[in-house]
């Protein structure tokens, strides 16, 4: 028999610095889980992507076991890793904060495919040019 599925529990975590500390216990305490071995397996599952933030979405079982499905870093984190930048624009795309070219807009959209509701790279590289322009990045060949 299947187990029943408790709760879904979506956070954002830095690989490998998973803890049992906010914000990760103040959300997976009360369901019951084992914090130190869920951080334990998230930090082995995430070594190798170190000083990325790493969405995660954990299902929650019945008995208090629990799975967990690790996505690719946010569009925004990934855009601001290439253009090496803190901050996007505060004022949208009428202020230009950085440059990226063709080709990084494609290898953010190549990271991001999984992820993305893009049938089609094309269509993945739209959604990643439309994002870095809504933050004041100019795109150039």
């Amino acid at each position: 028999m299947a187990k029943e599925i408790s709760k879904k529990v979506k956070l954002q975590i830095p690989a490998g610095k998973a803890n049992p500390a906010p914000p990760v216990g103040t959300v997976l305490g009360p369901a019951g889980i084992n914090l130190q071995e869920f951080c334990t397996k998230f930090n082995e599952a995430t070594k190798d992507k170190m000083g990325d933030v790493l969405p995660v979405e954990i299902t929650i079982y019945d008995d208090r076991s629990f799975d967990f499905v690790v996505k690719t870093p946010p569009t925004p984190f990934l855009i601001k890793k290439y253009a090496h930048i803190q901050l996007g624009s505060t004022k949208g795309s009428t202020e230009t904060v950085a440059t990226l070219t063709k080709a990084q807009i494609r290898e953010i959209a190549e990271i991001k495919t999984p992820d993305l509701n893009a049938y089609t790279i094309e269509e993945a590289i739209k959604t990643v040019e439309g994002t870095a322009r809504n933050m004041g990045i100019k795109i150039v060949e």
